[in-house]
């Protein structure tokens, strides 16, 4: 799809816009490697994603900032970019900061990558908008709307913006499909969970059918363009889970018990994602052995009224103190052994 280009007048970043450290964002050194940055983000995305922080306002834009500064530097063409971006920012401050940065430069630097080349084709554009409405910084529209591969945004504060029409080689005229990555926690992953996106003036509820996880694309017809149709995908990343690691389909966590439970046996509550349950535990029970729940792991993505299962293994808790009559019995089974 060729897209019809939206760029705010130079002359208004010069007077409000700030430069955004997404390194900083992202707690990470700029030497960072591909997977340093997904750790990084993957725990803060869990710490601060709206299903945990429910109407925290603070947390919800802190979430944005976290996925825009991931959207930059898990991509090697915009990070290399916001490097270049980030060079002549730091020489800009070391020369004594005096006026304002030229992002003028920059804009124009997107404009002409944007517009070399092939024949003037005017085309509808397809506002993609961040999952969470908020859309994306002027940061990021400023360095990165221009780019080959980048989103085309509207002017985020409505203002009188200029449309530039765009010069592309008319043999990649077909639209491409976008892919935008969407992070879910287990338990959405588990019941299934929905996502609000704006494409134009529509906002479509775009369901996430359980049992999805990660690389799971949901596809979203997005309508056609030059009478050719285009579709985004939401790919899916799931969040770490405190409680259960997923294989698969099937969910593995720990189980505590006491010594004396894991001697004389008995029955502990287990939390599995659809509620408790009760597990029988035998007498004898080693250290690290695994209990097979069946069915009590994640639906199959394919067919959500079959599960996998959960797997429970088991960690013997010894007591740090002994009263005087305890220790008095266990020396006595001591010397009977």
């Amino acid at each position: 799809m060729l897209y019809l280009l939206t760029f705010h007048p130079c002359n208004e970043y010069n007077n409000f816009m700030d430069y955004k450290d997404y390194y900083k964002i992202l707690g990470v050194e700029r030497s960072a490697n591909a997977d340093e940055i997904k750790k990084a983000y993957r725990k803060l995305a869990m710490k601060y994603h709206p299903d945990r922080n429910q109407g925290n306002k603070q947390a919800e834009d802190t979430f944005k900032e976290i996925n825009e500064a991931y959207e930059v530097l898990s991509d090697p063409q915009k990070r290399n970019r916001y490097d270049q971006l980030g060079d002549s920012y730091n020489s800009w401050q070391r020369g004594g900061a005096q006026g304002g940065f030229n992002w003028n430069d920059w804009i124009n630097q997107a404009q002409q990558q944007a517009g070399r080349g092939g024949a003037t084709y005017r085309v509808d554009s397809t506002g993609f908008e961040d999952i969470f409405s908020g859309g994306f910084s002027d940061f990021f529209n400023a360095v990165f709307g221009g780019m080959a591969g980048g989103m085309p945004r509207s002017s985020p504060r409505g203002s009188a913006s200029t449309a530039r029409t765009t010069r592309l080689d008319p043999r990649k005229a077909a639209p491409r499909s976008i892919e935008r990555n969407v992070s879910i926690s287990l338990d959405e992953a588990f019941r299934g969970t929905q996502r609000i996106l704006q494409v134009d003036s529509r906002r479509l509820e775009v369901k996430i059918p359980p049992g999805a996880g990660n690389g799971t694309k949901v596809r979203v017809a997005g309508g056609n363009s030059n009478g050719l149709k285009q579709d985004i995908y939401l790919l899916i990343e799931l969040l770490p889970d405190a409680r259960f690691e997923r294989k698969g389909d099937d969910l593995h966590c720990e189980v505590p018990i006491d010594l004396y439970t894991a001697i004389l046996g008995g029955q502990i509550n287990v939390g599995t994602l659809s509620g408790n349950v009760m597990l029988k535990i035998p007498s004898g029970t080693q250290p690290g052995q695994t209990f097979r729940l069946a069915g009590r792991g994640m639906p199959h993505l394919r067919n959500s009224q079959t599960f996998g299962d959960l797997y429970a293994k088991v960690k013997v808790q010894l007591p740090k103190t002994l009263s005087t009559r305890q220790r008095e019995l266990f020396e006595q089974l001591s010397k009977e052994k």
